[in-house]
């Protein structure tokens, strides 16, 4: 029972996009086909009720005299107009005015005797109906009802009095369920003299069921029309479905040849549909982003392994150098002072550049994470001048020249930025020579930025390695002692700091040597 209903859950509710598509298509198009059957059956029911009620009336005006004559005469025999007095009644028509019930129709003769269908059945005259007859009655004004054929309903009196005071439309007519429970369609019909006095009302029904039994007929021809129509348009609707939905298979094509290794693959962006083009808009802007993700992300693992590399290698020297001064300590060079005093300075420091380089990792860790900088409006020629005697002291023997504006105001960090200022003092300081190196520190301010150059006369800085000067652990030479050439973490914490203040820092080397180091900070705009 349960894999019964799944089948039909599934054929009812597909899960390929195309069959929901021709399946709600077809629910659609059977429910519009269903609104147009319920309007159809009844705008036709309505109209073929008018057209037989106006077809009754035509021709009960079109009736020959002699059957009024006997009908009227007959329900009515002490009335002045029965025939034989020299008054002829007469039927109104829908405008009110009386016309002859033969006038518009004389008699041609001998038609063939009654048949039961109108007023002369079972007597001598025409029968004049061309439809069935169900019943016919007479009303008088005084309300006196006269069955004269068939089993006639009989209706209130408000509707014979509106009969006979309210000029009736041709299609005008009236249901109403017989004593049988048959429904009639009842045509109200007044009737008068020549001299304009109304005798009554003539009530004539015809069944109803003939007449739903032809709505019936048309409206199983429109549901077999409507049925030919859906099977048509499915086996049509099929051919086009699956021609339309061809770029999206072509999309899952390709998306499924996509994968980690493989993101430069890309959809074709050009369609016929506007949707399906905007969809494979959409995924190609997401392949790449994730095609920069992922680049970022190698990029960042290749950095981390650089980093963590970097970082053993800068800690294991040092630790590698105590732990042999231990050793020789352990052996016996405790007891003799000068041994031991030249071990533990060489301990010492070595224990100084572990302690420096984890507090430069540490540094630039806060730095990457939040810059924690406490931007105040302060001169910062103030803050260089009062450094000059620290850096002349690390200068030695070299030359160093100061040019400094006056005046510069800028918003800045106090420590992070001499912090800055020293990093590349000292930089400039280990590739110059000791006797013959020149320095030079620069501070100038235009209308947007304040520039801060710190420039040497060192061997400079090949072309290709400027941009890699800033990451860290990254050294020129990398055969150049550590005592001097320092874990190479300096100008990526500079660099840091200065974006931090929202700066930036390049460098630059001439063709014959030499290297600028230089930092643009934006001016303060007033305020603290």
């Amino acid at each position: 029972m349960g894999r019964w209903i799944g089948q039909i859950t599934r054929f009812f509710r597909p899960r390929s996009l195309r069959l929901q598509l021709l399946s709600r298509s077809l629910v659609i198009l059977s429910g519009l086909l269903v609104l147009i059957g319920i309007f159809q059956y009844i705008i036709m029911s309505h109209f073929l009720y008018q057209n037989t009620a106006t077809n009754i009336r035509n021709q009960i005006r079109s009736a020959p005299p002699h059957a009024w004559d006997q009908l009227l005469g007959s329900v009515q025999p002490g009335n002045p107009a029965r025939p034989g007095q020299g008054q002829t009644p007469q039927v109104q028509s829908s405008d009110g005015q009386g016309t002859s019930p033969g006038s518009s129709m004389p008699p041609q003769g001998n038609r063939g005797p009654g048949n039961g269908r109108g007023p002369g059945a079972g007597q001598a005259g025409d029968p004049f109906f061309t439809f069935d007859i169900s019943s016919i009655a007479f009303v008088d004004t005084g309300g006196t009802f006269t069955t004269m054929h068939g089993t006639a309903p009989r209706l209130a009196e408000n509707d014979y009095q509106a009969a006979l005071t309210t000029r009736l439309g041709s299609g005008s007519y009236i249901i109403a369920r017989d004593s049988t429970g048959k429904n009639q369609l009842l045509v109200l019909q007044p009737v008068s003299t020549f001299g304009g006095g109304t005798i009554g009302v003539l009530q004539i029904g015809t069944s109803v069921s003939a007449l739903q039994r032809v709505l019936v007929q048309q409206l199983l021809i429109f549901v077999f029309l409507a049925l030919i129509a859906l099977i048509i348009g499915l086996f049509t609707f099929l051919p086009i479905l699956r021609r339309t939905l061809v770029p999206l298979s072509r999309m899952v094509d390709t998306v499924s040849r996509i994968n980690a290794g493989n993101l430069n693959e890309r959809i074709a962006a050009s369609h016929e549909q506007l949707e399906i083009e905007l969809l494979s808009s959409s995924f190609n802007d997401m392949l790449d982003r994730l095609e920069v993700s992922f680049e970022a992300e190698r990029e960042a693992k290749e950095k981390m392994r650089q980093f963590v590399a970097d970082a053993s290698h800068e800690l294991r020297t040092p630790l590698t150098s105590i732990h042999g001064f231990l050793e020789v300590l352990l052996r016996g060079a405790a007891t003799k002072p000068y041994q031991l005093e030249k071990a533990l300075r060489s301990m010492h420091g070595e224990s100084e550049r572990i302690i420096k380089l984890v507090s430069d990792l540490l540094l630039l860790a806060q730095l990457d994470k939040q810059p924690n900088m406490a931007l105040t409006k302060d001169r910062l020629d103030v803050v260089i001048t009062e450094m000059q005697p620290q850096l002349r002291i690390l200068a030695a023997d070299r030359h160093v020249d100061f040019s400094l504006a006056t005046a510069v105001e800028v918003k800045f960090d106090k420590d992070k930025i001499k912090q800055v200022v020293l990093n590349l003092f000292q930089n400039a300081v280990q590739h110059t020579d000791p006797l013959s190196g020149k320095i030079t520190v620069q501070l100038a301010q235009d209308e947007t930025y304040i520039r801060l150059m710190v420039s040497d006369n060192g061997p400079g800085i090949p072309l290709a390695e400027q941009a890699k000067v800033f990451e860290r652990f990254y050294r020129l030479d990398a055969s150049r002692s550590r005592s001097h050439g320092g874990a190479g973490l300096g100008l990526a914490i500079t660099k840091s700091i200065v974006e931090g203040h929202n700066g930036t820092i390049a460098c630059t080397s001439g063709p014959t040597g030499g290297a600028k180091f230089i930092v643009l900070l934006p001016r303060a705009q007033g305020g603290n």
